[in-house]
């Protein structure tokens, strides 16, 4: 087998995703702390001041909650593993969606007390719309939990997925004592060392008396009892897991580490290496010897002591070298990527090659969009565009120091490029003051705080009525002379296009009967 298919066959690129709270951070950092990138998990929340690996916003840091999609890549087993780990908090959806279209399979966390709770519900939506492979880890079995058997009927029920128990707990809460592993008939009987570092396992059979030693006569019977019952359920069908159409169900604690090397061993015998993508001109082959990659997040100031920009690439074929001479298919030109650089979290490293499923960060001087295409000289097929989402929530935003207006320029523009909000203003006017729009409220905050820290610029913030964005895409008349109902507004983004905001959807009506020949388009991507 060539060195190139070699690489590309041992990488797993997968997303994390889950409910705010549901422990995907932790779950996060033990895997890098199972394949040695850091020696010691920092909790991400508690007393104590050591913060997730994972998390580098400072916002991240001070709430407990990751607000950006992180990038980590780590070697473990002979696979070299790329996770995206995502922002759980449901106001920073479109950012997971983008990161999703990156992802070969994605594994959710589910809090083992609370069950599918509504994020996970609107995420798993975007991963079956990819029909990407799902694992599941019901976590904080450490704590007191729902009964497993109702946690994989809630799963079936709420999300429309067969389920497949790989391992079986043994307890929950103070009595969890570890996992049954079905497949391999024996039970991972934990003992616990100190918090944050990586435990070791005793292994007994099912059959085993002194199975009854180690967990009691009672509990020993109830596992025995659960695992006949398991067996005449539903057969394993790997088929229909890569498919998306079933689950494979682990239960541990990310907290504990208990079941986490159990779970992330199989994750990896299961899931598969990266999978092709589709372009304008057809299926673009994985193996191919032509380098093809993608932009799906944009990310400024990473590095406070040199203010860059970072676009992040998913390679979806070939090889990707140092310095090699591409073509960026939207700009139409040419261009070296002379600092290629791969993650871990704030942490970077310069390579000098990757491969498809490989995820990269490359300076950006402003060239890249979202959805951009990056491939060799002499290609020019686009790979499918990643949508933009309508935003829900408007406010008219201005510098409360009017000295520093080429700041608050340059901080609008680039956090709106990098997709986390988007901006618009009033035809004909300047970027003195702009109307920022969002998906979700805390984002408000967000751009708030990195106006102030990365840009040193304080705002003035006030609510607007707008609930909905049309971008115009025919006009009877002059845009000016257009009739526009009450509390709508005629916008400009930072394309040059014409939109409306407006609040209910009652307003597209009136819109079009009072301006015969005014067409409107939905999707913002047009």
């Amino acid at each position: 087998m060539s060195e190139l298919r070699t690489e590309i066959s041992r990488r797993r690129t997968f997303a994390i995703i889950s409910h705010p709270d549901a422990g995907k951070t932790t779950l996060t950092e033990k895997f890098l702390l199972y394949g040695g990138a850091i020696a010691q998990a920092g909790e991400v929340k508690g007393k104590r001041a050591r913060a997730a690996t994972s998390d580098w916003m400072e916002i991240e840091k001070q709430r407990g909650i990751s607000v950006t999609s992180s990038v980590l890549q780590f070697q473990h087993s002979g696979f070299c593993i790329n996770i995206l780990d995502t922002p759980g908090h449901q106001d920073f959806s479109e950012d997971t969606y983008r990161t999703l279209m990156a992802a070969d399979s994605a594994v959710m966390v589910i809090d083992g007390a609370k069950g599918v709770e509504p994020q996970t519900r609107k995420l798993f939506r975007v991963c079956a719309i990819r029909h990407i492979p799902i694992f599941t880890f019901i976590n904080k079995m450490d704590r007191e939990t729902k009964d497993p058997l109702e946690l994989c009927e809630e799963v079936e029920r709420e999300l429309g997925i067969d389920t497949y128990a790989v391992n079986w707990p043994i307890g929950s809460g103070k009595e969890f004592q570890g996992v049954y592993d079905r497949e391999k008939q024996r039970i991972l009987f934990f003992q616990a060392e100190e918090r944050g570092k990586k435990v070791g396992s005793a292994e007994v059979a099912l059959d085993d008396p002194a199975l009854e030693d180690m967990i009691g006569a009672q509990k020993a019977a109830a596992l025995r009892e659960e695992v006949e019952l398991l067996g005449a359920g539903r057969e394993f069908d790997m088929e229909a897991v890569r498919n998306g159409t079933l689950s494979p169900v682990f239960f541990g604690s990310a907290l504990t580490t208990f079941g986490v090397e159990p779970f992330l061993e199989e994750f990896l015998r299961m899931t598969t290496p990266p999978l092709p993508r589709v372009s304008d001109q057809g299926e673009v082959d994985v193996f191919s010897e032509d380098f093809s990659a993608f932009v799906f997040k944009i990310q400024a100031n990473m590095n406070k002591a040199h203010r860059d920009r970072l676009a992040f690439m998913r390679i979806c074929s070939g090889k990707f070298e140092r310095d090699t001479e591409y073509f960026h298919v939207q700009g139409n030109k040419k261009l070296r990527l002379s600092q290629p650089q791969q993650m871990m979290a704030a942490e970077r490293e310069i390579i000098d090659e990757a491969y498809a499923g490989d995820i990269i960060g490359v300076f950006d001087p402003g060239i890249f969009s979202i959805g951009d295409t990056v491939t060799v000289p002499g290609k020019k097929f686009k790979f499918s565009g990643i949508p933009t989402f309508e935003p829900e929530h408007f406010m008219r935003v201005s510098p409360k120091d009017t000295m520093k207006r080429k700041q608050f320029i340059k901080g609008t523009e680039q956090i709106a490029q990098e997709g986390a909000i988007q901006i618009f203003k009033l035809p004909g006017a300047g970027l003195e003051e702009v109307i920022v729009g969002v998906v979700g409220t805390l984002q408000f905050d967000v751009f708030q705080y990195r106006m102030r820290s990365e840009y040193g610029v304080e705002l003035y913030m006030e609510g607007l009525p707008y609930e909905h964005l049309r971008v115009i895409t025919a006009c009877p008349c002059k845009p000016e002379d257009l009739v526009l109902c009450t509390g709508a507004a005629l916008l400009e983004d930072f394309k040059g296009r014409l939109l409306v905001a407006f609040g209910g959807e009652w307003s597209v009506g009136f819109l079009t009967k009072h301006n015969p020949g005014l067409e409107l388009a939905e999707s913002l991507s047009v």
